[in-house]
């Protein structure tokens, strides 16, 4: 069974995409039914749930580098609408979704093996992402 956990620790980034556009890649074109030297192999069972497993790690690490380029955008003096725009949603959408980031980091703050916010982080955090409203 393939462990996400470990996945996360193994991969970066950038190998965990480059592993998923491989797996991905033979998923598309191998072809069971024509068999030969020249057809990629299906993907085994293992290979399947890896594939499964890297979209989830690409997907977490993509999304976590998101909200700290909305932060970094933030501090730049970017608008909520500016960002909302750049993601492809609303401003309203954009500056919940940074919220509930926030209030993700706060809670991983203590954790066994989590880093998190601690109030201070938290508290800057909330800051800097103002209110929608007022950009």
């Amino acid at each position: 069974m393939t462990d996400l956990s470990e996945l996360e620790r193994r991969y970066t980034l950038a190998a965990a995409v480059a592993r998923l556009e491989e797996l991905r890649t033979r998923e598309a074109v191998a072809d069971p039914e024509q068999p030969g030297q020249d057809a990629l192999p299906t993907l085994r069972r293992e290979e399947s749930l890896e594939l499964l497993a890297l979209q989830e790690l690409v997907a977490r690490k993509a999304g976590y580098g998101r909200q700290l380029t909305v932060r970094t955008a933030r501090a730049a003096g970017a608008s909520w609408a500016e960002i909302g725009e750049a993601l492809g949603t609303t401003r309203q959408a954009a500056w919940e979704a940074h919220q509930r980031w926030i209030d993700g980091q706060a809670a991983q703050f203590g954790a066994v093996g989590q880093i998190g916010f601690d109030p201070a982080d938290t508290d800057a955090a909330r800051a800097l992402a103002g209110e929608p409203d007022r950009d």
